[in-house]
Formats: C-alpha cells, structure tokens, sequence
C-alpha cells in the first residue's frame, strides 16, 4: 500500500443486493440497491481505486453465493479500480478462485485467526488483507456470530506476509457513530502492517481524523456513502488534506 491513505468503499452483498448490517447482525439488514456492479461503477467513476466487497452470505454459512457478483465487479472496474473482496474466504482454493475471477486482494478474517498460517499459504498467490473484527478488543469469527477468545492487540504480530489489517470495530459497524479513533491509534502504533479502519465512520471529519493517524493506511466506508451523508470524491478530497468547497 503506497503512503497515502486509501478509500474503500463498501460494497456488502447479501443475495445478490447491496446490503447493510447494524452491528453484524443478519437480522438487522438494510437494502439499499440490487445492482451492486453499478454501485461499484459509480464509485470507481467518482475517482475511488479500491471497492471493498464482502460476501455476507459465506461469511455466515460458507456458501459463496455471491462470488458471480464479485467477478461481474471486478471486470467492470478493471483499469479502474481494485477490488478487495472478503467473506468467507476460508481456504487457499477460496483466494485462488477470487484471484481468478479478478480480485486484486483478499480478507480473510476466521480463517486467519484460526489458523495463522494460512495467510502465508495464500500470499504466495494473492495479497493478503487480514480482517481482525472485535468487540471491546475480542476478535470476533464466523459471520461475527462466535468469540475466538484472540485478542486484537495480539493478534497484530501474527501476520508478517498480511499487505494489511482490516480492523472492524463491530460495535461501532453501520450505526454511523464515529470511528474507534483512540483504539485505531493505538493499533495503528502498534502493527507492523498498514491499518485500514473499519466501522461507524458518518462525517468528513471522521476521514480526517482517521487520515491523519500514524499507520493507518486505508478507510472504509459504506453506510454513510449509502445514506449521503457524503460522496466519494468528498470523501476522497478529505483524504487528500483538500475541502471540496476550495476545488
């Protein structure tokens, strides 16, 4: 990951549709389109180099119901964008097949926090982003649904072939209550590997703060793009230290 801090919006899919959850829960989901590729479009189209895809229908029960909509995204974004496509990424077959079908890296979170090891297997063939999702520091597995009893601050070391770290505040996921920035600072200080952020971002002001942060290497962001709290090239233009308004 270059120096500057990337944007990744978000893209969740839930069978077929662009989805969100509150908090993980599948019980608690919002839809908010059914053309997932053309959001994806729009996004790259406002000037976005990476889209972030998440399967939710594999990270629950492994079945990877939607990986024909991360290939129909990542062809349509192709010279573009690229796309970091996670959710139930389990194997090194799984990666093998993502990478094939055009994604440029993988999440994988339950898999890696399980078993370390397969994130060095699967970075000999695609770039590896590990997802670390916790509450109150307690990583999270299977869809968010089961504690791992690992705690975030050591699995940080754990990693050394991961391109980045994915830190999902799981508390914090679609409520659009701020960013963890104390905890985000912390882990940012304390990893070897770039940090993208994850969770509750709902203002610029966010993006900035996030931005300005030792370590952190990427921000992602869904619902507030999805209920216009901001665009993405506003959001772009945070990062980037300028004011849409001074543009």
């Amino acid at each position: 990951m270059s120096g500057a801090v990337e944007l990744f919006p978000a893209i969740d899919l839930r069978g077929g549709r662009a989805v969100r959850l509150a908090q993980g829960d599948y019980r608690r989901e919002q839809i908010y389109g059914d053309d997932p590729v053309a959001i994806a479009c729009g996004f790259a189209a406002s000037g976005a180099t990476w889209i972030h895809v998440v399967d939710l229908d594999a990270a629950r029960d492994g079945n990877p119901v939607n990986r024909p909509v991360v290939a129909t995204i990542a062809a349509a974004v192709a010279g573009q964008a690229v796309v970091q496509a996670g959710g139930g990424v389990r194997t090194v077959e799984d990666a093998a097949e993502l990478a094939g079908l055009g994604v440029g890296r993988v999440v994988m979170g339950s898999a890696a926090v399980r078993n370390p090891s397969i994130v060095d297997d699967v970075a000999a063939l695609v770039a590896v982003a590990v997802g670390l999702d916790h509450r109150a520091g307690d990583l999270a597995v299977s869809g968010w649904t089961e504690s791992s009893g690992v705690q975030l601050v050591d699995a940080l070391r754990r990693f050394p072939a991961a391109a980045a770290f994915v830190i999902t505040d799981i508390s914090r996921d679609g409520m659009l209550v701020g960013p963890d920035v104390d905890g985000l600072r912390q882990a940012g200080l304390d990893s070897p590997i770039p940090v993208i952020a994850s969770g509750g971002v709902s203002t610029l002001d966010d993006i900035r703060t996030l931005g300005s942060l030792g370590g952190i290497g990427g921000v992602i962001v869904g619902k507030a793009l999805y209920e216009q709290r901001f665009t993405v090239a506003e959001a772009l233009q945070a990062l980037a230290g300028r004011s849409a308004t001074g543009l």
